[in-house]
């Protein structure tokens, strides 16, 4: 615990770079042991939690060598990059005693799963495994397979069809579906990710504000794409990966544009003074992703700040935030909590749009949506998935707002941050945009 306190400290050190400053990033061998750390803790608290909770006594993970389960890499070492031929993890709680961790695999995986086939004695893993399930007789067996929740639906057909066909007809009738285990451990935080995650959101900002600067920005020659591509090259300069391209757009007061699309990607434009830029940005740090969206104006000559418009188009884009983060109650599904926020948000004369989704090992993590920009009246499936505590959801919304400085123009102000439900509150990571960026 002690060195993993210090490694967490590492992580909030400053270390000036360019405009921002930017937290510590710790070199690849003290991340492998920071997140081989947090593995043996999650596996000891989440997984039995999860297991209890949902009634299984066995769970049965099934990875191939580069056609993983997407549950596999979260639960393997940071040395192993992939699973090794076909690598069998095999979780049992017993009623009166410990969760034991195994691996049908010629090898142990790291101190994490114990091996448990020898192919000398056993030639045939499927059969292996089919022995290991009979010693201990489960009453409910879970698979990775899901109708909802491609993260939770790992086990491939032939990989399925094999397991079956192994196991004794009493036990091929005790499998059940893994989802609720699945999601569970991947929408689920521990404390100790908990206390490094704010950083990590840190560490996005500061490169937002580093892109939104005269560090990036050249008015009147640099490009939307020029921008975009600065960002990538940042992140991989700072030893960082990111889980999709950025984007850049730009809003302005003298130019009729077409509609604005999620589904296509705004051509290169060349941003100006007066200009409302916009980026999504997200990156990818000890395992956990970040996912962010906010907006910088560029001054004009003579201007200190944006126009009040712009600003109070922003407040009311952080009035939606408060709305949403307001129905986040421990339960609620995805669909109720959209419903009722945009309730609020149309009697309070908002024109708003609601898209939120669960992060942590994934961008678009498994857990309840709420909302998804094409699909505002709910998501089945997904969207109908409870809510529960230590969980990290990106705020993901925007508001339309008539601009009286631009001749009432609409602008949409798209807002995404990182925060934490407790179960009782919503926590943003690293604080929100409440203001307008800069460039000067």
């Amino acid at each position: 615990m002690r060195k993993l306190l210090t490694l967490a400290a590492l992580l909030v050190t400053p270390l000036p770079a360019g405009p921002a400053e930017l937290p510590h990033i710790l070199p690849l061998r003290e991340r492998a042991q920071l997140r081989d750390q947090w593995l043996g803790l999650r596996l000891g608290r989440v997984v039995p939690e999860l297991m209890k909770r949902h009634g299984v006594d066995m769970w049965i993970v099934v990875a191939r060598e580069y056609n993983e389960d997407p549950i596999f890499p979260t639960m393997a070492p940071s040395t192993w990059l992939a699973a090794r031929r076909r690598t069998l993890l095999v979780f049992h709680l017993p009623e009166d005693g410990p969760l034991e961790r195994l691996a049908v695999a010629r090898y142990d995986i790291g101190e994490f799963f114990r091996k448990a086939w020898d192919p000398e004695s056993q030639p045939d893993q499927w059969k292996r495994l089919a022995e290991v399930v009979a010693e201990r007789d489960p009453n409910r067996i879970a698979l990775n397979f899901s109708r909802d929740f491609a993260l939770a639906d790992g086990i491939t057909w032939s990989e399925r069809v094999a397991l079956e066909a192994a196991l004794a007809p009493r036990h091929r009738e005790r499998l059940v579906s893994g989802q609720e285990l699945a999601v569970g451990w991947l929408e689920t935080r521990i404390p100790e990710e908990l206390e490094v995650y704010p950083s990590i959101c840190r560490l996005a900002h500061g490169i937002i504000r580093e892109g939104f600067s005269e560090a990036a920005i050249q008015p009147g020659f640099t490009t939307t794409d020029d921008l975009e591509w600065w960002y990538r090259q940042r992140v991989l300069q700072l030893g960082l990966d990111t889980w999709f391209h950025p984007s850049v757009s730009i809003q302005r007061a003298d130019e009729e544009e077409a509609e604005r699309s999620f589904a296509s990607r705004p051509s290169a434009r060349v941003i100006r003074r007066g200009d409302l830029l916009h980026v999504d940005f997200g990156i990818t740090y000890l395992g956990l992703n970040t996912d962010t969206q906010q907006h910088a104006y560029v001054l004009r000559a003579g201007e200190s700040e944006a126009p009040a418009g712009l600003r109070e188009a922003l407040a009311r884009g952080n009035r939606l935030q408060d709305l949403l983060t307001a129905e986040f109650v421990t339960g609620r599904s995805g669909n109720q909590i959209l419903r009722a926020a945009l309730d609020r948000a149309s009697r309070e004369g908002l024109t708003a749009s609601i898209y939120t989704h669960p992060l942590g090992f994934h961008g678009h993590g498994a857990g309840p949506t709420i909302g998804l920009w094409d699909r505002q009246e709910g998501v089945p499936g997904p969207g109908d998935y409870p809510l529960h505590p230590s969980t990290v959801h990106s705020i993901e919304l925007n508001v339309t707002v008539a601009v009286p400085e631009w001749d009432g123009k609409e602008v949409r102000i798209m807002l995404e941050e990182d925060a934490l439900f407790t179960g009782s509150e919503v926590r943003y990571l690293d604080g929100r945009q409440l203001e307008l960026l800069l460039v000067r």
